[in-house]
C-alpha cells in the first residue's frame, strides 16, 4: 500500500508555510517510505489536519496547537516504518 500524507491547512490563517515546512521535513526523512505529501487548502477556517493514508493523524483543534516536527516524525515512523532510526529526533 502506498503511504500518502495530506496536510489540510487554513490559507486564511497563513499556515501554508508551516504546512510546506512539515511536508519538506517528512519527505526528507521518509524518502523511500512516503509516496506523496499533498498540501490541501481547507475551506474550513482554522483547520489544520494531517492525514496518513486517509486516517486522521493530527487535528490542531483537538491538540490545542501544532505538533513539534520531532513528534510528527515519530508518529509517522511508528505507523509506516517502526524500525526506522530517526537519529536526533529519537533523542
Amino acid at each position: 500500500m502506498p503511504n500518502q500524507i495530506v496536510i489540510e491547512y487554513c490559507p486564511k490563517c497563513g499556515w501554508l508555510l508551516r504546512a510546506a515546512y512539515m511536508a519538506q521535513e517528512l519527505l526528507t526523512t521518509f524518502t523511500t517510505e512516503l509516496d506523496s505529501v499533498t498540501l490541501k487548502p481547507s475551506a474550513t477556517g482554522g483547520r489544520y489536519h494531517i492525514y496518513l493514508n486517509d486516517a486522521l493523524l493530527f487535528d490542531r483543534h483537538e491538540a490545542s496547537g501544532f505538533p513539534e516536527i520531532k513528534t510528527l516524525k515519530q508518529w509517522v515512523r511508528d505507523r509506516i516504518s517502526p524500525g526506522k532510526d530517526l537519529g536526533h529526533s529519537d533523542r
